[in-house]
């Protein structure tokens, strides 16, 4: 049955994580516009402009890593904090974008991603990335990928730098 326009449905991801899915509405952001949005915060990634991103990221976005085991971040600030712990060691970070759909208040975007660390070494994986908007901004931010592939490319001390980190270093 259709829900009102505006109307919210509240549903849980596994971790007991909000997921809304907000119907259109006249003041609600075009497919395109929404996917603009998006490719603005994955540009702002790839040059590492944390403002950039949080200038894209709604106030109460939550993002997360979905096969990782930390529980994601919550807010603009939380969320740069989070990526940084990773990128601080990266010298470059591409993107190749294969597809960008949007339907709605929601963007998939299917990428690959190109990590340069430091010192020197790559890592590249696909992702498929989901995005919820609200208010013109996203929202949800959900990556999803085959972590052993993508961290079995990971230079070993990167994984010990990665290991010194915890959820505590990117909540309030």
């Amino acid at each position: 049955m259709p829900f009102p326009a505006g109307q919210e449905t509240v549903n849980k991801n596994s971790r007991g994580h909000s997921m809304s899915s907000t119907v259109m509405s006249s003041t609600t952001m075009s497919p395109e516009q929404n996917k603009a949005v998006v490719k603005r915060m994955w540009q702002a990634l790839s040059e590492m402009d944390w403002e950039g991103m949080k200038a894209c990221m709604h106030p109460e976005i939550f993002y997360e890593d979905v096969p990782s085991d930390d529980p994601g971040a919550h807010g603009p600030e939380n969320c740069v904090k989070r990526l940084q712990i990773a990128f601080k060691h990266l010298s470059k970070q591409e993107q190749t974008t294969h597809h960008l759909v949007a339907e709605g208040n929601v963007v998939f975007l299917d990428h690959t991603e190109k990590w340069t660390f430091t010192s020197g070494e790559t890592a590249q994986h696909t992702f498929c990335t989901l995005h919820e908007m609200k208010d013109g901004l996203v929202s949800r931010w959900s990556d999803y990928w085959d972590m052993n592939k993508f961290v079995g490319q990971f230079p070993g001390w990167f994984l010990e730098e990665m290991m010194k980190a915890s959820a505590a270093d990117f909540s309030d």
